[in-house]
């Protein structure tokens, strides 16, 4: 019986290292792939590589690279957020924060790679590169507050103008209403029939005829009167 539990341990630990030599050679492989640009390739051995040895730091950092180097930040992020967590060295986490800062800050996520910087430097407080990248990081962040700020101004403006149009419109229809009442109220022509119209015709013909004999006489009068003076 001992014997089998000496062998049973022999093989464990042959076991164990011969996956600890796979792993190494797939991250071998998978830098080679990613020196030469083919980074695709290389996140499929960094991955195999993970899965050979779980826990292996130089797998998981070189799969974020590779990530971020495809332009998949988010899942760089995501990785070396992870490797973070897991990570006790000053250096390996100087590192892994610093790639995190830098994964977040293509992202566009400002606050949180300003945060990951300074997580780095508290392991590595000399780091130039880190420093530059904080500082580049703040001044990215003040650009899009004010960028926000613009465009929160710019649509109040907006908002306001929109508003004013429409208080307008309201205006001129309650206008036109109000117009429209005052010429219901207004009394209409009444309308006549035909034969009070051939009437009203007739009345204005005789009113006609009496002032034309008018003239008639008023002219002949005048004639008549002037005779009598030449006379």
């Amino acid at each position: 019986m001992k014997r089998v539990g000496t062998y049973m341990i022999l093989f464990l630990l042959c076991s164990a290292v011969g996956l600890a030599q796979s792993g190494k050679k797939l991250i071998r492989e998978g830098n080679r792939y990613f020196e030469d640009k083919k980074f695709e390739e290389s996140e499929v051995l960094y991955r195999k590589a993970i899965n050979e040895k779980t826990g292996s730091f130089d797998a998981s950092f070189n799969l974020g690279d590779a990530l971020y180097k495809q332009e998949k930040f988010d899942d760089a992020a995501g990785e070396f957020n992870g490797l973070a967590n897991q990570v006790a060295g000053k250096k390996e986490l100087a590192k892994t924060y610093h790639n995190l800062g830098n994964s977040l800050l293509k992202s566009k996520k400002y606050e949180q790679s300003i945060a990951a910087y300074k997580k780095s430097l508290r392991s590595n407080p000399d780091d130039l590169e880190t420093k530059y990248n904080l500082a580049y990081a703040k001044d990215q962040l003040k650009k899009q507050q004010q960028q926000k700020n613009q465009q929160k101004d710019q649509d109040q403006k907006q908002n306001k103008e929109q508003d004013k149009k429409e208080q307008d419109k309201e205006e001129q229809k309650k206008n036109d209403q109000q117009q429209d009442k005052q010429k219901q109220q207004q009394p209409q022509p009444q309308k006549i029939s035909k034969e009070d119209a051939n009437r009203l015709l007739k009345a204005l013909a005789n009113d006609e005829k009496k002032i034309q004999e008018k003239v008639k006489k008023a002219k002949a009068k005048k004639q008549k009167v002037k005779t009598e003076k030449d006379w």
